[in-house]
């Protein structure tokens, strides 16, 4: 099968609360192809969001210019379980479930300069949308405290209750040496889900101004994706997870600098070789039902 990109972009994102560089920061690799047609490696540690999103959309932006396709891969979650957005009360009949989420979390995030954000406000305000207690959104600074967010995870398995995990984390841990974390948790060792409140927002201003791009696989369709399909789709945007390639950093290097230039590696190799399309589609073990699921409001994690 024929190679369908021409650049690979791999971002780790953080949701630091102050400008931050070197570990623990956000990190932009890019494998592309230098003057000589060879691909090299390049990476930039924006120190901001706001800086990412400049600096994600000008490489884009250049490397489209020039006749590239590019795949795009966020380190943070792209949709929520199933339910979530009918529970937030979000218009759903109109819009799809993802996206109701998508437009809702671009216009609640507040994100300025210094980094600062109301991410955990903003947690509060949904717990008391979806439930008028501190669930599902659980972890929190002290003095972020409320009465609807506390720092203790609260019980997924109450009547009622949206789930902990989506289903593409639950294939994840049984199919690789990783245990991904839920989005509900947004503080404390490896959780992701302020990265993913705070990320989403950057990524539908991205698919904003990037005008022949989509997101997989909502926008795609969770199928292998071939050149014909993506005939008129200059740049995909897709969820991806570091832990599932094996990294070991050298002494003085920065784990998440070696972990965008391994994966955006590994998937350049996968395409080269005509394997990576068929990624993008389902595993076998994944029903018809699961997949309306997956391509209406969870999303799915691009991994192989």
């Amino acid at each position: 099968m024929a190679r369908v990109f021409d650049a690979y972009i791999i971002v780790d994102w953080s949701a630091a609360a102050k400008p931050v560089s070197g570990a623990n920061s956000i990190w932009v690799g890019a494998r592309a192809r230098d003057s000589r047609r060879k691909f090299e490696f390049t990476s930039a540690n924006p120190r901001t969001r706001l800086e990412a999103r400049t600096v994600i959309a000008e490489l884009a932006e250049r490397l489209i210019a020039r006749g590239d396709r590019i795949l795009i891969g966020f380190d943070f979650a792209l949709g929520y379980p199933t339910g979530t957005a009918q529970a937030i009360g979000l218009d759903i009949e109109t819009s799809e479930p993802w996206r109701a989420m998508h437009q809702h979390l671009a216009s609640k995030v507040t994100e300025r300069d210094d980094n600062s954000n109301s991410r955990f406000a903003l947690a509060a305000d949904l717990n008391d949308a979806i439930s008028k207690r501190p669930h599902p959104f659980w972890g929190t600074p002290k003095s972020k405290v409320a009465s609807t967010l506390l720092m203790k995870k609260g019980n997924f398995s109450s009547q009622g209750s949206l789930a902990e995990h989506r289903i593409c984390e639950g294939w994840i841990k049984a199919n690789f040496k990783a245990h991904p974390k839920s989005v509900w948790q947004l503080l404390g060792a490896g959780s992701v889900g302020s990265q993913a409140m705070l990320g989403i927002p950057t990524v539908s201003y991205l698919r904003a101004r990037l005008a022949r791009s989509a997101i997989w696989p909502f926008e795609t369709g969770f199928q292998t994706l071939t050149q014909e399909l993506l005939e008129n789709t200059d740049c995909v945007f897709a969820e991806i997870y570091p832990s599932t390639v094996p990294v070991t950093p050298k002494p003085g290097e920065i784990l998440d600098e070696i972990q965008v230039k391994t994966l955006s590696e590994r998937l350049e190799s996968l395409d080269s070789a005509g394997q990576l399309a068929e990624s993008f589609g389902p595993p076998r073990s994944i029903s018809d039902r699961e997949i309306h699921r997956i391509t209406a409001e969870e999303g799915w994690i691009l991994a192989k």
